[in-house]
């Protein structure tokens, strides 16, 4: 089970900017004496270092136990170790030797802060999976809307872990703010992301990762572009539906993959025709597009770990991105037939 209940949530991940888009689904008032981990502004740079990142991980030995005609016997392996959360003795991690943990507060606040400027703030930061993953995610202030309608907010995600699922990545997301979905800032392009080994050579020159990640306002104009693009492209009932038979086909054979196929294909109709995050921009590539991601986030069966928790995992690690590219490139076969 998810170590990511709503209680987790509420004491684990901290919300900015409500004022701007209201509070996450975990939100809980504050208990007489508890603090709120939800702010009507940016979330406070002294907050996360208290409140998150207040501990530092560090490693540990592996040893077994076996049982030998002498009696028990301890072994260690030298060229492993574990990577410890001391405060709760949880095991984040079991590492080759020359593996080095990237600590939450010099990589992802230390590092963040030199690139926050007057108009970046932190709207949200969190750990996951008993702290093994965690995140800072740098917004501005204000949210953008595009002429045809589309909100949306610039994003800078900072995140690494110690558990092994991701090397330290610093790239440019963008979230909207009518679904709180998140998408990359530019589908089509490269290099909108920095990445930094765990080991004991490895460094983030921040120079490097300014030139690479560019301004962070670029990504609203790159998503801006995007958004352009996508709504200008128009896409008929018939190609609608061809998208559909490509990206989820139906088995000829009736059981559970024919069932969840056509509950798949009846939850994407849905969403163009009727949902209000998508059906205003349906008979676009937009629409499309936006029913896919938000079927994702939103409507696909979550097992063995809360929904916010899959989202940012997936965002993490990249497999929100994928399936929107995937989606584009389907879609493009559906609008060449």
């Amino acid at each position: 089970m998810s170590a990511e209940t709503s209680i987790w949530l509420n004491q684990n991940v901290l919300v900015g900017f409500t004022d701007k888009r209201g509070h996450a689904w975990h939100y809980r008032a504050a208990d007489q004496g508890d603090e709120s981990n939800h702010y009507p502004g940016a979330v406070p740079v002294e907050d996360v270092k208290r409140r998150l990142f207040h501990w530092q991980a560090v490693p540990g030995t592996v040893e077994t136990t076996i049982m030998t005609p002498d009696g028990v016997t301890h072994i260690t392996d030298p060229t492993r170790k574990t990577i410890v959360r001391p405060d709760t003795g949880k095991i984040l991690g079991v590492f080759r030797e020359g593996y080095e943990p990237h600590q939450y507060d010099e990589w992802l606040l230390k590092t963040v802060g030199t690139i926050l400027d007057d108009d970046l703030s932190i709207g949200s930061a969190g750990l996951l999976k008993d702290g093994a993953v965690a995140w800072v995610s740098v917004e501005v202030p204000d949210s953008i809307t595009t002429p045809e309608g589309v909100t949306f907010r610039p994003n800078l995600l900072a995140t690494t872990s110690f558990d092994g699922s991701s090397a330290t990545t610093f790239k440019r997301v963008v979230t909207l703010v009518v679904c709180d979905n998140t998408r990359a800032a530019a589908l089509s392009e490269n290099g909108q992301g920095v990445k930094a080994r765990h080991s004991r050579y490895s460094g983030m020159k921040i120079g490097d990762a300014r030139k690479a990640l560019g301004v962070i306002h670029s990504a609203g104009d790159d998503f801006e572009a995007e958004v352009k693009a996508l709504c200008e492209t128009a896409v008929s009932d018939p190609q609608w539906a061809k998208f559909k038979d490509l990206y989820v086909p139906v088995p000829e054979s009736a059981g559970r993959a024919q069932t969840i196929a056509v509950n798949k294909r009846d939850a994407l109709e849905n969403l163009y025709r009727n949902d209000n995050r998508v059906a205003p921009w349906a008979g676009t590539a937009w629409g499309v597009a936006q029913a896919v991601n938000t079927y994702g986030q939103h409507i696909q069966t979550v097992r063995g770990a809360q929904r916010s928790e899959r989202n940012m995992l997936r965002t993490i690690n990249g497999d929100i991105d994928k399936e929107d590219a995937n989606a584009l490139v389907v879609l493009s076969k559906a609008l060449a037939d």
